[in-house]
């Protein structure tokens, strides 16, 4: 089988590139053409691959993937845009902690997608008064992220894991000191930033805003789609099955709520179709990053490497690749340093290793866009409310290194230094 030559990564290197600098550079050239960007880009690897090692494997294997990624972050958005949650009355830092730490419970339950998805919206109405960055950003942090790594369904690394026969409350038993100090430290440093921004809010403001809303849910028949999209989520045979039920969910949950739902959720297609278009993309650049990852990582890691190695590795990867097929190249590689026949092999004297995989994973999953499905979803959804976001670089120049990176680095040292 003909070699993978580095320069086919290249694509993959320019598509990031794109995502990062020509929102800033030239917004309206890139609002017009990312997607011939992204599909063309996508193309010249595809197109390598078909045409000229016939490896057709890979790609199918790939399209598959983004099948399932877009079927399930695609239902997940829909039915949570049939579901509107009013807020009521002023929403100040200690009322915004306890929303944050309630959507990182949820997570682990409706999976990272899912409840930002149906959080976001309801936490832009809570804070339309005083909207900053950082409220867009750190409910990336903790609700889209690190607030899933409890359960398989929490975030999909953690179910690829599931899949490979790491046992459900494994995760649990082994993660929740992790996920203790990492959303612990995120919300203390929110609420630090958030009782600034408050206080700096005018007084009228803030009587205005008390009187607005009551709590109220509408769209509750959607709660039975979104069942219908977690079940499918254990479904493996037949193939397609899976994707098919969750998009029989979405089609069901859209056709059957009312309009009214739907504008008071301002309610549009947009934000997924520009993910949709972004991941397709990336998924079709990435084959031959993973592919270098899946050859070179055992060398590269050395024959004992420490814990701390892979939750770095897999961590930094997961930020500039998704962390789902990261997770999986750093597992592999595990498997080939260990010698492990199966995950369940990996369960006892290896634990803390896949341990450090499955926290670098979440976490820094957090640590960009495009580290992790929802991200970028969130980020359309804040646009479309006329919420300022920061761009691809802001992002991590503003928030994910003064602010994160100090959380990641701790959660190093207390747990996988050693």
């Amino acid at each position: 089988m003909t070699a993978t030559p580095p320069l086919l990564i290249l694509p993959f290197a320019l598509l990031l590139a794109a995502m990062a600098l020509a929102p800033i550079i030239a917004p309206a050239w890139w609002l017009r053409h990312y997607a011939k960007v992204a599909l063309g880009l996508g193309a010249i690897t595809a197109g390598w691959y078909g045409l000229v090692r016939n490896d057709y494997a890979s790609l199918g294997h790939a399209a598959h993937e983004y099948f399932s990624f877009i079927a399930l972050i695609g239902s997940l958005f829909v039915v949570s845009g049939g579901i509107h949650i009013g807020v009521k009355g002023e929403s100040t830092p200690l009322k915004n902690v306890i929303f944050l730490f309630s959507g990182a419970l949820l997570a682990n339950v409706l999976g990272t997608t899912g409840a930002a998805m149906l959080l976001i919206r309801p936490w832009i109405r809570m804070n339309q008064y005083r909207i900053t960055a950082h409220h867009i950003v750190f409910f990336i942090f903790i609700v889209a992220n690190i607030g899933g790594c409890l359960t398989p369904i929490g975030d999909p690394p953690l179910f690829l894991g599931f899949l490979q026969g790491i046992p459900f409350w494994w995760v649990a038993k082994n993660c929740w000191p992790m996920w203790a100090v990492g959303v612990g430290l995120l919300l203390a440093i929110f609420y630090g930033l958030d009782q600034i921004n408050f206080k700096r809010a005018p007084q009228r403001v803030r009587e205005k805003e008390t009187a607005r809303e009551t709590w109220q849910v509408e769209g509750l028949p959607n709660l039975f789609f979104l069942a219908l999209i977690l079940g499918a989520v254990f479904v493996s045979q037949p193939i397609f099955l899976r994707e098919i039920l969750m998009l029989a969910a979405a089609a069901g949950s859209y056709f059957t709520t009312k309009k009214s739902v739907h504008k008071a959720n301002q309610f549009n297609l947009h934000p997924v179709q520009e993910v949709a278009v972004l991941f397709a993309g990336i998924f079709a650049t990435m084959i031959p990053a993973l592919a270098w990852l899946d050859s070179n990582a055992s060398s590269l890691l050395g024959q004992q490497p420490a814990p701390g190695v892979f939750y770095f590795g897999t961590g930094i990867l997961s930020s500039a690749l998704d962390n789902a097929p990261t997770y999986l190249g750093f597992l592999s590689a595990l498997y080939g340093v260990t010698g492990a026949a199966d995950a369940q092999a990996l369960l006892g004297d290896q634990a803390s290793h896949l341990v450090a995989i499955s926290v670098g994973a979440v976490f820094f999953g957090a640590a960009t866009y495009i580290g992790n499905g929802p991200n970028f979803m969130v980020k359309a959804i804040a646009e479309q409310a006329e919420v300022c976001t920061p761009s691809f670089l802001e992002f991590i120049w503003k928030f994910t290194l003064p602010w994160l990176l100090p959380v990641l680095v701790t959660v190093w040292l207390i747990f996988f230094r050693n």
